[in-house]
């Protein structure tokens, strides 16, 4: 019998640079046990470069990543989903479409790195730094044993990883 393929949506503000990020990293550990979209409440219009950048200098493909608003992911013809992390406090906060099914939800703020001013190099960090932290989370979910936890533990688990103080990056 095959594993059953978790549906995830990863949501921010403007769905241009954090969860992008996380969209194409899941895709791209999590192969085929999960499925990533992402979006936001008010979307960019488009993908940040610098978020392109670090996806492709770590080989991860981008070939399909664009900005997209969350009402495209709620209502009733909508797809299901699993699991729904907010990435950034603003997203955290406003109030959400109502989801399709009962799926697990959990905040895992990361500072935006579009939000970073100053010169290039500056800018570049904060993108590697999120990638980081993003990478590093991802990683965690991925390796959850989550056909053998309720999901009372498994809720537990992915708001732990959201907690977790990433002081290596």
């Amino acid at each position: 019998m095959p594993e059953k393929c978790f549906q995830v949506l990863f949501l921010c503000t403007g769905n241009s640079a954090r969860s992008i990020m996380a969209e194409a990293i899941l895709r791209h550990v999590g192969q085929a046990r999960f499925n990533a979209c992402s979006a936001g409440s008010t979307p960019a219009g488009e993908v940040n470069p610098l978020a392109i950048e670090i996806l492709e200098y770590e080989g991860i493909g981008t070939e399909s990543l664009h900005s997209k608003n969350w009402v495209s992911f709620a209502g009733e013809e909508a797809s299901e989903f699993d699991f729904i992390f907010t990435l950034c406090d603003s997203a955290a906060r406003e109030t959400c479409p109502a989801w399709s099914g009962q799926p697990i939800t959990a905040h895992w703020g990361i500072a935006d790195p579009a939000a970073v001013e100053g010169a290039d190099i500056d800018k570049r960090r904060a993108f590697t730094q999120a990638f980081q932290q993003l990478y590093r989370r991802i990683n965690l979910l991925v390796n959850l044993p989550l056909e053998k936890l309720d999901d009372l533990c498994i809720r537990n688990q992915v708001e732990a990883i959201g907690q977790l103080q990433d002081h290596s990056v």
